[in-house]
């Protein structure tokens, strides 16, 4: 017991042997149990199917305007490295990305943002280092893991409320010690249903508590996002925006004051240890935030595919799916096995719609997430309907 506490490299190589075997003895237990209930998870790649599942709900990452307008600020640019060559703190700061979070900020009618390198790591970042031990985390039931995971590292209080229901927010928060943060999504990435942000904006004022608001999945499809839809900018502490779905790239900023930002420049983890994104990058943000702004009908167009989803699926009674006003809708399917045949069903028919499996979502909430785009055409999404209702004859 005693070689417990030393470094491995300074154990026996019988108890190294005997270590190496304890743990893959555990972690083949745990993947047996994912097996067993059919929640087991692998890389796949979809060739040539008929996308109703990634987030690149503008098809922005496969426009060909897009990319040649990417390609034409690349080239007016003199860009001598590759890699940004290290954090922003050390050498990966540029004046680019500077005026970047400056600009991004003005358009969300901001005070100043703070660019990260995903969408996870703005919420682990934010999370994490804000709040502090006797403060408290109310959090929607169905907030992203990001968000879960990043208020685990802090020392504050953490509590839930029940998806949507204000009473309960409202109950929490009359729990609340310290400084109250209450994070929510404008637009529930499993669910595609919409925060009633105007009523919980009212609320975090009643109660003296700071409104944190995940754009993920509103950007891009509602306006530039919730927040700047309702006028409510002088009412959230704090907003995600992230660049991995309607902008069809990566990375993510967090907008909000100015000290705000210089707080999580001095002590965000995630940003101060990881590497800045390469310029490539940034150029490319800022030209498809550009080409978002300058297209004004593509969110009209977006949300028009998405009530042909609506439309043409089997009646309610029959399935049970989402009437969501956004681009994700869920046909709901109860159980593991069920979501899997289903989109297995579809993936034969050359559509790519994706099961969402407990423990993802609550068991007994399992079902398919169908992402509407723009690229879609409206002969596939009546298709995809189509198939929908004559699979039932399989499931039930």
């Amino acid at each position: 017991m005693d070689n417990i506490n030393h470094h491995a490299g300074h154990l026996p190589a019988a108890q190294l042997e005997h270590l190496s075997l304890h743990a893959d003895h555990f972690m083949e237990q745990k993947l047996d149990s994912r097996k067993n209930d059919f929640s087991y998870r692998k890389l796949r790649v979809a060739a040539n199917l008929v996308d109703f599942s990634s987030n690149d709900y503008l098809g922005f990452s496969r426009s060909t305007a897009l990319n040649q307008l990417i390609k034409k600020e690349k080239s007016a640019r003199s860009i001598k490295l590759i890699g940004s060559t290290g954090s922003r703190l050390l050498t990966g700061n540029t004046a680019f990305a500077e005026e970047l979070e400056s600009e991004i900020a003005r358009v969300h009618k901001a005070v100043n943002g703070l660019i990260f390198n995903s969408g996870y790591a703005a919420n682990m970042a934010l999370f994490s280092c804000l709040p502090q031990k006797g403060d408290t985390i109310i959090a929607d039931e169905y907030i992203h893991a990001s968000t879960i995971d990043g208020s685990r590292l802090s020392f504050a209080r953490r509590l839930k409320f029940r998806h949507n229901d204000l009473s309960d927010l409202e109950a929490q928060l009359q729990k609340g010690t310290g400084i109250t943060y209450v994070a929510v999504e404008s637009v529930y990435s499993m669910d595609g249903d919409i925060a009633d942000l105007k009523t919980i904006a009212a609320l975090c004022s009643r109660y003296d508590a700071q409104l944190i608001v995940d754009e993920a999945h509103a950007f891009g499809v509602l306006g530039t996002g919730l927040v700047d839809e309702l006028g409510l900018h002088d009412q959230v502490f704090a907003r995600i925006v992230t660049f991995g779905k309607a902008l069809g790239l990566h990375g993510a900023i967090i907008l909000g004051s100015q000290l705000l930002k210089d707080f999580l420049i001095n002590f965000a983890r995630p940003f101060i240890y990881s590497t800045a994104l390469p310029l490539n990058t940034l150029i490319s943000i800022k030209t498809a935030y550009d080409f978002l702004l300058s297209q004004k009908d593509l969110q009209r167009k977006l949300l028009t595919k998405s009530r042909l989803f609506i439309d043409n699926m089997p009646p309610h009674h029959l399935w049970s799916s989402t009437r969501n006003p956004t681009a994700i809708q869920c046909v709901f399917l109860a159980g593991n096995i069920r979501a899997r045949i289903l989109s297995e069903f579809l993936e034969g028919y050359g559509f790519d719609v994706r099961p969402i499996l407990s423990p993802t979502v609550p068991a007994g909430k399992e079902r398919l997430r169908v992402c509407i785009h723009l690229h879609n055409t409206n002969e596939q999404i009546i298709r995809l309907c189509q198939l929908i209702g004559k699979s039932q004859s399989l499931l039930y």
